[in-house]
């Protein structure tokens, strides 16, 4: 035995299961959060994401929650330092905290369902404090646990408000304040996203009702808070555009590069900037609209406002340069019958991921790369499935390693830290 083999042998037995450890990049992997169908549990995926790998767009490695039907909605839409990520499925009122520090060996480190008497989570974003802020969309109104359940509660439709939590990652209640706003009639206010804005000791929340049954809950409303106690300020409501409905279904917010300004997206394909959030006299303008209705989860990458409009079956990028009159720059179409809707970023801030659901090519996975000098957009092509002259991950009818074989309807996805 050579010096240099015997060496080697040596370090195995004193560090047993190094040569199982796989040294990764950022990017390097996926995790998409999926529903199976009726019958199977729903599961986390992973799918190598490293364009120099040999295996890259292929799954490597998946876990289930035990649980089915959860309606497995929205994740973090990037991963925490530590490792960990958060994921809810929304019928069943159910939060897991997966670790997924090893990716090719995902696991969880637990879940939780109502926090503080606040039920159905759904939006969760992590402070500087390592706490969560999240919305909760209900309260008096105990979760499912289970998708199933979810179908037979409540088929009027109507529910009591819910509210902003803070809480620890494993669901440990802090603080929490109810969204109910007496100072104005509309009692159906359904906390959907939120965004902290810790320089200004504020928190900016909308309040899209998720069950689809209330057609009263218009939720033109934006609400804004003291970040530092979660006390309610006031509920603004955006004002209508030309098509009379864009300011309904307010969505996602985020915060422009000026740090004091928001953009907040509806999913009636309205685009708003809101100014003066810290103050008694805030304002919302619309300042564009997308095609069509039903507009996606966007990002804001630097200057570019990456928006998924399923419409036109493309995201287009606009250059927000200018907040009050943002200017699209570029955009990259998929398939027909591809509904473009969740997006998140890699820490290069030049790799998006887009899930896209369609009714005969099955759900797909996209992989789109962003230049972030111009906000150029341009799907990558070798992110496709063997044997395939399209780009994009079909998830229809994959083998997973954890043993589920079907239609898997993905949600939430994010890189690798």
């Amino acid at each position: 035995m050579t010096i240099r083999r015997a060496a080697t042998a040596l370090l195995l037995v004193i560090i047993p299961g190094c040569a199982s450890k796989v040294s990764h990049g950022s990017g390097s992997y996926l995790f998409v959060w999926a529903g199976a169908d009726s019958t199977s549990s729903d599961f986390l995926g992973v799918i190598d994401a490293d364009t120099a790998s040999p295996r890259y767009g292929t799954i490597v490695a998946s876990i289930p929650t035990g649980m089915k039907s959860t309606h497995p909605h929205h994740t973090e839409q990037e991963m925490a330092a530590n490792g960990h990520l958060l994921a809810n499925g929304f019928h069943a009122g159910r939060t897991w905290l997966f670790n997924l520090s090893d990716p090719l060996h995902p696991t969880i480190e637990t879940s939780f369902g109502d926090v503080g008497g606040y039920s159905y989570p759904h939006t969760c974003v992590r402070l500087a404090t390592a706490n969560v802020l999240a919305t909760f969309q209900r309260s008096g109104e105990p979760s499912a646990m289970d998708g199933m359940s979810h179908d037979m509660a409540r088929m009027d439709g109507v529910h009591q408000t819910g509210a902003l939590v803070e809480m620890d990652e494993r669901g440990t209640l802090v603080r929490a304040t109810s969204a109910r706003d007496t100072t104005i009639s509309d009692r159906r206010l359904y906390p959907y996203s939120v965004l902290p804005i810790p320089k200004l000791d504020v928190a900016v929340s909308t309040t899209t009702d998720m069950d689809e049954r209330d057609t009263l809950a218009t939720s033109e409303w934006v609400q804004l808070w003291r970040l530092s106690d979660l006390k309610l300020q006031r509920s603004i409501a955006l004002p209508p555009g030309p098509r009379g409905k864009e300011n309904r279904f307010t969505g996602e917010p985020r915060l422009l590069p000026d740090g004091k300004s928001v953009y907040v997206h509806t999913f009636n394909c309205g685009l708003y900037l809101l100014r003066d959030v810290n103050t008694s006299r805030p304002s919302a303008a619309l300042v564009t609209t997308f095609p069509d209705t039903n507009c996606g989860v966007p990002i804001l990458a630097g200057k570019y406002w990456i928006e998924p409009v399923p419409g036109t079956h493309s995201v287009v990028s606009l250059d927000v340069s200018d907040p009050e009159h943002p200017r699209q720059v570029s955009s990259a179409t998929v398939g027909d019958d591809d509904t473009p809707h969740w997006l998140a970023i890699d820490s290069s801030g030049r790799r998006l991921v887009l899930d896209s659901g369609g009714n005969t090519r099955g759900n797909r996975i996209y992989i789109i790369d962003l230049d972030p000098a111009t906000g150029a957009l341009k799907l990558d092509d070798r992110f496709r499935d063997a044997g395939s002259s399209s780009p994009g991950i079909s998830l229809d009818g994959k083998a997973w390693p954890h043993g589920y074989r079907g239609r898997a309807n993905p949600h939430g996805a994010v890189f690798s830290r």
